[in-house]
């Protein structure tokens, strides 16, 4: 059961969307294809808005026996369309007159009344105006409960996405029309290939999104894969977490295989290429191999007969001493000015049990244990053979892959060719990198070990847990990797670049908060405001009422940040925001200059275009009405060197601080929010919630791309700084040369002072003065 629709249907029917979401009776689907609105329900199609809440409404038992029910279906014909004032008001007193004396339209329960009447006003756009007059007050009490329901803030959080969605996939598909060779429509396999080893960072995301986006432009597959063939390194732990790491990409496969459950057909076709003479054993030493191979010198065992490469291989099977002196190589050539195919290893011994196939696959934990050998492989395929090999078995169409891997791209033909199986394309990108980021496993490790770090999914680390705690969204990770289209150059790019394309996407649709910082927070007493504290209603999002709506409190006592009140002049007028104005009438000042507490007068006539700050403030918390507390921590980099070396010691380049936190009130509105949730608390910018401890509210930054976004957080105050890690090289005192992985600047004096200069700007104590 569905209700298929266009997310910009104008006028939008809301009440279909909001019955079909209260009662559960449709899946609601936005098709921007859609040319109308489709319900199919039991087996039968209906399009018409009124038929369809009359079908969902009699499907959950909302219809009443009600000579009013047709009047109220036929007045929200007219309230949808009207446009005049006379007709608007008319109609809306009636439903104001009524609702003074009755809770719902019908009975003592929600109709199918309330959602008809209730969409036609949400859909005219003239009639949400005059509601904010608030001049129908019983009519607002039953829209803002209707409203207030789960299922409808759902499903309007869901438009909400779709429009957006529309939008941002029409920009990219224009942005990134090459398309695959030889690709024909619903027969494409593209495959995503991880090694079981680690958990996926943001190098990885590029492969699985195009993996992903060129399956569904051809309408086509995408393969998951597992490439299992080292058991060193793989547990079967990492598959699960991959897989969870794939989902927070919302990339899902049609199938996911593993390279290992194609052992025995490699194995064979390993035979094979030793049968054909284009396969040897080898038992030179690792490296002379390599120096041999450098040097174009063939191995002394190259021209082994069939029969001895043949025994050599069989005693590699059984894991013994013998056999793990030995390796397999493909003998393509000795020369060639491609190093790659100078006769690379294809097979390779390994005694360690395999997670898959030296385990029960029903239960990894537990070694085989039916009759089956536990320690059957001793050998496994490099990933060089097995990849061109599984790829051709699965039906992959299009092997798409960084062209780090372009000089082996002959290897893989030659491989296909050798064994004479099915062809596959393969297709090239280049590979992603950002500067001061590690993406080395073996590095990685190391800050975790440490306890540099809380684990895998720090919001400091380019994993993709850590990314997207971050507050990087899936649909700014997918645009910016499809915006880097078919490039081949290999850059280290600047992160601000993907945070700025982060921001366009979550500034719409983040609600707008309100924190105030509790350190040497202001009291201020407004002398005419209200003698008990009020409750207002006001949008989310100024620009977008879609994003719901939240509760404010005024009271004659309001605190706000010491920073704004250090700027006040005596006698200026203010702005608070979402208020009005208040003139600064009297401070208490101590003798350091803190601003100990302010006495206003509100000047709510005045004009807030004239002014020239424009605060934030929260209510006083008190013991019957408390605020409540908050982190805001921000991050900087972990290295302080924009590449390290394969040679270069990690330890040398950690940055001493990289975490800062900063205490703070909020308004009672974040009591409502779910963890990686996104909003913005005005002029302090946009943040995620991460979660909740010990009844404090932790809230991450989210870097928005601009300079000041991405800079070192270095700080000279220690009270808002982390204790240095543990492990790390460098140290400094706060205030000195704190280094910096941004970048470094002399100053425009030189060693001179800086010259005194008046200005009417705020004007803040020295951070240094009293260090």
């Amino acid at each position: 059961m569905s209700l298929t629709l266009s997310s910009k249907i104008s006028p939008f029917p809301f009440s279909v969307i909001a019955i079909a979401a209260y009662t559960g009776k449709a899946a609601v689907v936005f098709d921007e294809t859609a040319p109308g609105i489709t319900l199919e329900l039991d087996g039968k199609t209906y399009h018409d808005e009124h038929d369809i809440v009359l079908v969902l409404g009699r499907a959950a038992n909302l219809l009443e026996n009600s000579s009013r029910t047709p009047a109220y279906f036929t007045l929200a014909k007219t309230v949808k369309t009207a446009t005049l004032l006379p007709e608007i008001g008319t109609a809306l007193g009636l439903l104001d007159n009524y609702l003074a004396y009755h809770t719902f339209l019908v009975n003592h329960e929600i109709s199918s009344s309330d959602w008809a009447i209730w969409g036609a006003i949400r859909g005219n756009v003239k009639i949400i105006g005059i509601l904010k007059n608030n001049i129908y007050q019983h009519l607002g009490r039953w829209i803002t409960h209707l409203e207030s329901l789960n299922s409808t803030q759902t499903i309007l959080s869901d438009l909400v996405n779709a429009r957006a969605q529309k939008a941002r996939s029409n920009k990219t598909a224009a942005g990134f029309a090459l398309g695959l060779q030889d690709a024909k429509e619903g027969e494409v396999v593209t495959r995503f290939p991880p090694e079981p080893s680690g958990y996926l960072h943001i190098g990885h995301t590029k492969a699985a999104i195009l993996n992903q986006y060129f399956a569904k432009m051809y309408k086509g597959k995408l393969i998951i894969r597992f490439d299992d063939t080292n058991p060193t390194k793989e547990r079967s732990e990492f598959e699960e977490t991959i897989l969870e790491d794939l989902k927070l990409l919302d990339i899902q496969g049609d199938i996911v295989t593993h390279t290992s459950d194609y052992f025995e057909t490699i194995y064979n076709y390993a035979i094979q290429l030793i049968k054909d003479g284009k396969a040897y054993a080898d038992d030179t030493e690792q490296q002379q191999m390599r120096e041999e191979r450098g040097k174009g010198i063939p191995s002394k065992h190259r021209d082994d007969s069939v029969k001895e490469n043949l025994k050599h291989f069989a005693e590699m099977t059984t894991g013994s001493e013998e056999g793990s002196r030995w390796c397999l190589r493909a003998k393509i050539s000795v020369d060639d000015n491609n190093k790659a195919l100078r006769d690379p290893v294809v097979y390779r011994c390994n005694s360690l049990p395999h997670h898959r196939t030296g385990y029960d696959i029903f239960n990894l934990l537990t070694p085989v244990s039916d009759g089956r050998d536990s320690d059957k492989w001793k050998v496994y395929p490099t990933y060089d053979f097995a990849c061109p090999v599984v790829d051709s078995i699965e039906g992959v169409t299009h092997a798409l892959r960084t062209n780090e891997y372009r000089d082996r791209n002959p290897q893989y033909y030659w491989m296909i060719e050798a064994l004479g199986i099915r062809k596959v394309n393969i297709w090239d990108f280049s590979r992603l990198n950002f500067i001061y980021t590690l993406l080395s496993k073996r590095k990685l490790h190391w800050f975790v070990n440490e306890g540099l770090v809380s684990g895998w999914d720090d919001p400091r680390f380019p994993t993709v847990r850590g990314i997207r705690r971050r507050g990087m969204t899936v649909e700014a990770l997918t645009q910016f990797m499809l915006s880097q289209g078919p490039s081949q150059a290999v850059v280290s790019l600047e992160w601000d670049s993907i945070w700025t394309l982060n921001k366009k996407i979550i500034d719409p649709v983040a609600p707008r908060f309100w924190a105030v910082l509790k350190e040497n927070s202001v009291l201020v007493t407004l002398t005419n405001g209200p003698t008990a504290p009020e409750v207002r209603v006001l949008p989310k999002h100024k620009k977008n009422p879609e994003v719901g709506e939240k509760m404010t409190v005024y009271s004659n006592k309001i605190i706000i940040e010491q920073e704004d009140a250090t700027s006040f002049e005596d006698q200026e007028e203010i702005t608070l925001m979402d208020w009005g104005n208040a003139i600064v009438r009297q401070r208490q000042v101590d003798s350091s200059g803190k601003v100990l507490s302010i006495v206003m007068d509100l000047h709510l006539e005045g004009d807030f275009r004239k002014t020239k700050k424009k605060i934030t403030w929260l209510a006083e918390p008190t013991a019957d009405q408390p605020l409540p507390s908050i982190t805001l921590t921000d991050f900087d980099y972990l290295i302080t060197k924009k590449k390290l070396e394969e040679e270069d010691n990690v330890a040398d380049f950690v940055t001493p601080v990289t975490e800062f936190k900063e205490f703070a009130f909020s308004d009672t509105n974040v009591l409502n929010l779910q963890k990686g949730d996104i909003i913005q608390f005005e002029r302090k910018g946009y943040y995620v919630y991460d979660n909740e401890k010990d009844g404090v509210r932790e809230f991450f930054k989210i870097p928005d791309g601009r300079a000041a976004g991405v800079a070192s957080k270095a700080a000279p105050n220690p009270s808002n700084a982390a204790a240095p890690a543990p492990g790390a090289s460098a140290s400094a005192k706060y205030g000195e040369n704190v280094p910096t992985s941004m970048y470094k600047m002399a100053s425009i004096y030189g060693n001179d002072n800086i010259p005194r200069v008046e200005t009417t700007m705020y004007k803040v104590e020295s951070i240094y003065s009293s260090i």
